[in-house]
């Protein structure tokens, strides 16, 4: 496995709506920041779960890492949740954030603030995609049926049976406005 450069994110970018929006400004080095969805404040001890701003979607032959912006790590803000995004997942990212600043203060994080490195890594082997109940998660019917058609046209042979996008579809239908909460 390798991390991909800015030059082929660029392009995975443009093909497949790897992320999205998409702003040119958000790349970083080999990667790309992603942001807020809504501005939250986390007081000392409290966990949050925060929403990306951008769709993912990692491609059947990548995997994606996550880092946070170390701007968080020195207020005292610490990511709980695992740091892959697997291959073949679209939605939004779900950040599970906590408070545990030594001076006990609320940390605000605004909307569109930049939160979290990704970085897509080239896998190798045979594609083993996500399918399981996060798929498409708080993404409006509109970008799900976008993302569909980018699965069933340019990844056929690992999404090949309309049947498993229909099922994808179904498991996602409660994390599509209004609802947008997470499972718990």
């Amino acid at each position: 496995m390798c991390v991909i450069g800015k030059n082929e994110l660029t392009e995975l970018i443009r093909s497949y709506k790897c992320i999205h929006p998409f702003d040119y400004s958000l790349l970083d080095g080999d990667g790309y920041i992603l942001t807020v969805k809504e501005e939250r404040t986390l007081h000392y001890l409290e966990h949050q779960n925060l929403v990306s701003n951008e769709v993912v979607f990692t491609p059947p032959q990548f995997v994606a890492h996550l880092t946070a912006k170390s701007k968080y790590g020195r207020m005292g803000l610490s990511f709980l949740n695992a740091a892959k995004v697997h291959s073949g997942y679209v939605g939004r990212l779900a950040l599970e954030l906590v408070n545990l600043s030594n001076e006990r203060q609320p940390i605000t994080i605004k909307r569109g603030d930049p939160l979290m490195h990704i970085e897509f890594l080239k896998r190798e082997g045979e594609p083993s995609p996500y399918i399981g109940g996060y798929m498409f998660q708080f993404m409006s019917e509109e970008e799900i049926a976008d993302y569909v058609t980018i699965l069933t046209r340019d990844f056929k042979n690992v999404f090949h049976k309309d049947d498993d996008v229909v099922q994808l579809m179904d498991q996602a239908s409660f994390l599509t406005p209004p609802f947008f909460q997470i499972r718990p």
